[in-house]
């Protein structure tokens, strides 16, 4: 059953109109199902506060709901997440008398140019979401698949559940998983999808993975679960800095900023910087796949924290 993973961003509790609430911490999840598609929607739920709030429901979207009834600092920064992080399908919901034109200077150049805008319409919204939701391809068959952690706990006579999306191929009952970047592997006990069991999830489905060989505690949100022979880990990255086209203030040696991929938000600080070029150390291990983009943020930035980019 193939599943749109969707961020609701710019208004608190907006996804209420489009979900049934389910887990709650500094992102809140809500579910629904439309036709054979199910739909996970994601809100920021202590964004702009905690900017690793907004990270973590970005990363999560294939889609991207933007709903604009104010242009401020906030505004501004969710557009440059969401380009950076490169999510180029999406619908920006304009509300309090905001006009389009008001809002095409701010997203010129960005992948935001690609998204539908419209006046807020609940019944057209959730139509053009059962629009997109209908243009959801079932994943292919593979041997191999990366699952994403975004929560994990344990739950008395069955074990360690780990909650998360599937990133790529597919994740298979009795699959023998690492857990990266822990020198841990588990394996799979069963799968859940939207409380339904399953022998298989794919690409992009929200999975519940009931897990043997590992504990609870040993694992941890942006952990990637895997038997793919691509994903990478390491504890420094290098390479030129692809800075957001507002950021002004130089990136120096000894900043210390905080870097983002998938699901992992790390504590990092900047070793060397000069031409634009960058090498940065991490507190911890890096799960990346090649090709992955990491996303570098200053919390310290006061209006804008985020910085830009490194590829991997």
């Amino acid at each position: 059953m193939p599943n749109l993973n969707i961020a609701v961003l710019g208004k608190p509790g907006y996804s209420r109109e489009l979900g049934k609430k389910g887990t709650e911490s500094d992102i809140t999840l809500y579910n629904a199902k439309r036709g054979m598609v199910t739909q996970t929607i994601i809100e920021a739920s202590k964004y702009p506060e905690k900017l690793q709030s907004l990270f973590y429901a970005v990363s999560f979207a294939d889609l991207a709901i933007l709903v604009v009834d104010e242009i401020n600092a906030a505004f501004g920064e969710t557009i440059l997440m969401l380009n950076c992080l490169g999510v180029e399908k999406g619908i920006i919901v304009l509300c309090n008398y905001i006009s389009a034109d008001q809002i095409k200077r701010f997203i010129k150049d960005t992948v935001l140019e690609k998204y539908t805008i419209m006046d807020e319409d609940l019944p057209k919204l959730r139509q053009i979401l059962q629009e997109h939701a209908d243009k959801v391809p079932n994943g292919e068959t593979s041997e191999h698949g990366a699952v994403v952690i975004d929560h994990s706990f344990n739950v008395r006579g069955i074990g360690a559940v780990a909650l998360g999306v599937i990133r790529s191929g597919q994740v298979h009952k009795h699959d023998k998983l690492k857990a990266l970047p822990s020198e841990k592997t588990a394996q799979v006990r069963s799968i859940q999808k939207h409380d339904d069991d399953f022998d298989t999830a794919e690409l992009g489905n929200r999975v519940g993975l009931a897990l043997k060989s590992i504990e609870a505690d040993q694992l941890e949100r942006g952990m990637v679960l895997t038997n793919e022979p691509d994903y990478k880990t390491t504890q420094s990255i290098k390479g030129k800095l692809n800075l957001v086209k507002y950021w002004a203030n130089p990136v120096n040696t000894g900043m210390a900023v905080h870097v983002g991929n998938g699901m992992q938000f790390i504590t990092a600080t900047v070793d060397h910087s000069e031409n634009g070029e960058v090498e940065i150390g991490l507190q911890k291990p890096l799960v990346y796949k090649l090709g992955d983009k990491a996303t570098v943020m200053y919390l310290n930035g006061g209006n804008l924290r985020v910085v830009g980019t490194v590829q991997l």
